[in-house]
């Protein structure tokens, strides 16, 4: 059924509330798990995607109050805005968790700017750097367009210069994560030789369940490529997401994205659940070490072994 006064109402059509109410639950006990996996593995770090979560379940449960009374501005920008942003923090909690992958398994000497493209020690500020931008400009965008009523003098050019900069802010970070999804896909590709590497460098414990690094508390699971599937498949997802919304304000409200609800949640809200899911399923904590806000100043290089063995390798800290 239509709004009682739709031409007041934020939305270019009905919104429903059964939707918001089961993505509300979804996207919390998604936050419940991580938050208990974080406290669990100490995962510090991870922090950065439980705040993301956090901005999809009240983004969400307001948008279930919006929904009830769509000529209400405060919910509207306030559910409008968050939504907006959340996956940027989680673009940014996967830049993190790549830094961390490439700390823990690629050797020191072999950390290359010809293996990333981009200097290995730079490439989470680089990219970081860039998601913040991008979440400043986006933020500034979504207040203005969020903001502006339709009885606002000059209300057409305000929704026009706030979806300007709002495409400004996706644009930077379409940019920077199409370029981190090549690096991090190259990768996947190229991490196969760390394998066998990684193998016999390391000593099993817990049936195998886990690997040390000789002489040290490091603790790494073999199985870490699992964490690179769901990081690359991530990365395709939020990318996904974001041209949803590059080609939803380009078109404005009079294009067929803004005019029906169910594009926002196939192409924004299920592609952001999924990569919120995947990194359940394959908690970083539970694949790599030290993922605290900070790494051990020395990377893991390689030495010899003393004793009978002498052609053994172990890990290091250099």
């Amino acid at each position: 059924m239509a709004s009682k006064d739709q031409n007041l109402s934020f939305y270019d059509y009905d919104p429903s509330v059964p939707a918001a109410v089961v993505c509300c639950v979804l996207f919390g006990l998604t936050l419940v798990w991580s938050t208990f996996m974080t406290i669990r593995k100490r995962s510090w770090i991870w922090i950065v995607q439980i705040l993301a979560i956090s901005m999809e379940v009240v983004g969400y449960a307001v948008r279930i109050v919006s929904a009830n009374d769509p000529t209400s501005l405060n919910p509207y920008a306030v559910q409008f805005c968050v939504i907006i942003l959340a996956p940027v923090l989680m673009a940014g909690a996967i830049y993190v968790v790549f830094g961390r992958i490439v700390f823990h398994v690629v050797p020191a000497e072999e950390r290359t700017t010809r293996l990333l493209w981009i200097p290995p020690r730079w490439i989470t500020p680089i990219f970081v750097t860039f998601d913040v931008v991008a979440l400043l400009v986006q933020l500034i965008g979504a207040v203005s367009v969020s903001s502006t009523q339709a009885t606002d003098k000059d209300a057409m050019n305000k929704l026009k210069i706030g979806k300007d900069i709002a495409l400004a802010g996706l644009g930077i970070q379409i940019a920077a994560f199409g370029l981190f999804t090549i690096i991090a896909a190259r990768f996947h590709f190229t991490s196969q030789r760390f394998v066998a590497g990684l193998s016999w460098r390391l000593e099993e414990v817990d049936g195998g369940k886990a690997v040390f690094v000789r002489g040290s508390s490091r603790k790494i699971n073999p199985k870490w490529r699992r964490l690179l599937y769901a990081l690359n498949a991530s990365c395709i997802l939020i990318l996904i997401r974001s041209v949803f919304r590059v080609v939803e304000f380009a078109q404005g409200s009079n294009g067929s994205v803004m005019q029906k609800e169910f594009y926002m949640y196939i192409l924004d809200t299920l592609p952001i659940f999924l990569v919120v899911v995947s990194f359940c399923l394959f908690f970083p904590g539970s694949y790599l070490p030290f993922m605290g806000f900070r790494v051990p100043k020395n990377p893991v290089g390689t030495r010899r072994l003393g004793g009978d063995d002498s052609s053994a390798t172990a890990l290091q800290e250099i």
